[in-house]
């Protein structure tokens, strides 16, 4: 057969876009979701231990019975009150190296659905600004943006995620420490004025630090903070590697955006930043995080903590792909494999700062 005959090569087909259920999970964005995952596991692992053996009163005194309940030796069930001044026996109360796993769970509930809600805020907002025009970006598909759903159909989703949020909440208010609300309504403010509002500060180059303040330092300090009633230097260490490794998420995802968001005025740090200076950006937050490592498996006396060198090995493609000038839809899979890094990493960590603890 001659060439002449041969059929005309039409443009590349796209996979159809999801419907139904599946259209709310891609507006979840399941590969951010370990910016919300990996702190919680981190800072509460780096409570093991910390409460397991308590002295009372005058001994450890930040390691106080967390509205828990439990058995004393006689039968008889106790609640004993958050900040009671009534210490409790860790062998009671089944709990492991102190740890209390509703707590953890709460905790987990909370940054996850924050998380979830924020990304149904920032579809939302693009959406109806027109920022998300499906011809001006190479990235996922938007659910206001491509169609997917009404914007006020992705508000209702982004107001029950919130509100999931608020009720994971609600058991660590009310048992743990009450002012523990301003740091959920922080949150949650940050999560809608991020690309929410008149003025998004989203907008204005600041998203990154939203990402490595909430889903860095407050989600791995507040989830060793709710285990131990304390603040210690080892999980605020340990945040802020988790916050460079999830703002790298973010800054790879700004860096793929900069054309369309340049050409909507979104004025977002890699903008401001351009690209080559953002693929540094880039790479130096990938890197701060394994050069912390040492500090909090050192200093923090938790050596088996080292094991997470072991994320290097996946940091290497992302790295090289970034550094090698990907562009458009190849950082989509920089965007996927940072989240790994962040998991494996975060994970790792997590793992050696249980078992040495």
């Amino acid at each position: 057969m001659s060439g002449s005959n041969a059929p005309a090569a039409g443009p590349p087909t796209r996979p159809p876009l999801p419907t139904n259920w599946r259209k709310w999970i891609l507006g979840a964005r399941p590969r951010t979701l370990p910016a919300a995952v990996a702190p919680v596991l981190v800072g509460t692992a780096a409570a093991a231990g910390v409460c397991a053996n308590p002295t009372g009163i005058d001994g450890v005194t930040s390691c106080l019975a967390v509205g828990r309940a439990v058995w004393d030796r006689s039968g008889l069930l106790h609640n004993y009150a958050p900040n009671s001044g009534v210490a409790f026996s860790p062998e009671l109360d089944g709990s492991a190296k102190g740890l209390t796993w509703w707590v953890f769970l709460c905790a987990l509930g909370v940054a996850l659905f924050v998380q979830i809600a924020t990304n149904y805020a920032n579809d939302y907002s693009d959406g109806k600004r027109g920022t998300d025009d499906p011809g001006a970006r190479v990235g996922p598909p938007r659910l206001v943006g491509n169609g997917l759903a009404t914007p006020g159909e992705v508000k209702r989703a982004m107001l029950v995620a919130f509100g999931l949020t608020a009720l994971c909440g609600l058991p660590l208010v009310l048992f743990v420490d009450w002012r523990l609300v301003f740091v959920g309504l922080a949150a949650i403010a940050a999560g809608w004025f991020y690309t929410g509002g008149s003025r998004p500060y989203g907008y204005a180059g600041f998203g990154e630090v939203f990402v490595f303040v909430f889903f860095g330092l407050v989600a791995t300090v507040g989830s060793y903070y709710v285990q131990t009633l304390q603040i210690d230097w080892l999980p605020v260490v340990a945040g802020a590697a988790m916050g460079c490794l999830a703002t790298a998420l973010l800054v790879v995802n700004n860096l793929r955006d900069i054309p369309g968001d340049t050409e909507v005025g979104k004025r977002t740090l890699a903008v401001r930043l351009g690209d080559r200076n953002t693929r540094g950006l880039y790479v130096v937050l990938v890197v701060i995080p394994f050069v912390l490592l040492p500090f909090m498996a050192g200093l923090g006396e938790r050596p088996l903590a080292a094991i997470a060198f072991v994320a290097l090995v996946l940091a290497r493609r992302p790295v090289v792909a970034v550094l090698s000038g990907a562009k458009g839809p190849q950082l989509i899979a920089v965007l996927g494999d940072t989240g790994k890094v962040q998991m494996v990493y975060g994970l790792l960590v997590a793992i050696g700062f249980l078992v040495g603890g």
